[in-house]
């Protein structure tokens, strides 16, 4: 029943996708459901296309990893350390604040439009990971806490049978944002800073030449490879956690 929902759901989209274009009758505009899926096709046959898809993904996913790894570790210095906590959390802020188009031209002074979209991902997911694991991290049951000093159990102790459980919900919740985020910003870095073999150098080019079916089979592209990043990453980390 859900699926033969999300089928209709589907299948309206796509029905009135059509009839605005058919409205429209102009591809510059809104190109048709077939004049998209016959540039997607065309794409799909070429090299250049799947290279553009593994450069982007390699490098987003770089960033949301090496996001997820420095946003566990400062929100746990955060809570060892109140002074350290307030300039981290001042600094999140900062970073939650400034528009992705900033970070961009800003980031573009110090790195090679290569490594752009990776920065990007990273600060864009960052902040997302510091605050939920850090707000997990607080929410750990001071009971608990309290019965592992009477008992004196270990560090290591302590944090697999008492942090870890507390933290898990956050943790999971953090990679579901950040990935949204990551995508959304990593590609346009990529618009902005136009390294090669990226997805978003292909959708500017689409945009300055007036391609829009190549635009649009693009912006399909995207969101179908995210869903499926998403997918497999929250897979694997309720697998793993």
């Amino acid at each position: 029943m859900i699926y033969r929902r999300k089928i209709i759901a589907v299948l309206v989209l796509l029905v009135t996708w059509q009839c605005l274009s058919m409205w429209v009758d102009k591809s510059v505009f809104l190109p048709s459901v077939p004049d998209t899926l016959h540039a997607l096709i065309s794409l799909a046959r070429t090299k250049e296309f799947y290279h553009s898809i593994a450069a982007s993904f390699v490098r987003i996913a770089a960033g949301f990893i090496l996001a997820m790894i420095a946003g566990i570790f400062t929100a746990v210095l955060a809570e060892l350390n109140a002074q350290i906590g307030e300039i981290l959390q001042l600094l999140m802020q900062l970073m939650k604040s400034i528009p992705v188009a900033s970070f961009v031209i800003l980031v573009l002074l110090w790195v090679h439009s290569a490594q752009l979209s990776i920065v990007i991902s990273f600060l864009m997911v960052l902040p997302v990971v510091f605050t939920n694991v850090r707000g997990g991290i607080r929410q750990t049951d001071a009971k608990l806490l309290e019965m592992a000093k009477v008992f004196q159990l270990g560090i290591w102790k302590k944090i697999k049978n008492i942090y870890l459980p507390a933290v898990r919900p956050a943790f999971v919740t953090a990679c579901s944002v950040g990935l949204g985020f990551c995508w959304k910003s990593g590609i346009a870095a990529e618009v902005i800073g136009l390294p090669k073999n990226s997805i978003g150098g292909e959708l500017y080019k689409a945009k300055l030449y007036l391609m829009t079916p190549e635009l649009f089979a693009w912006t399909i592209v995207i969101v179908a490879i995210s869903v499926l990043f998403e997918k497999l990453v929250m897979w694997g980390i309720r697998r793993m956690v």
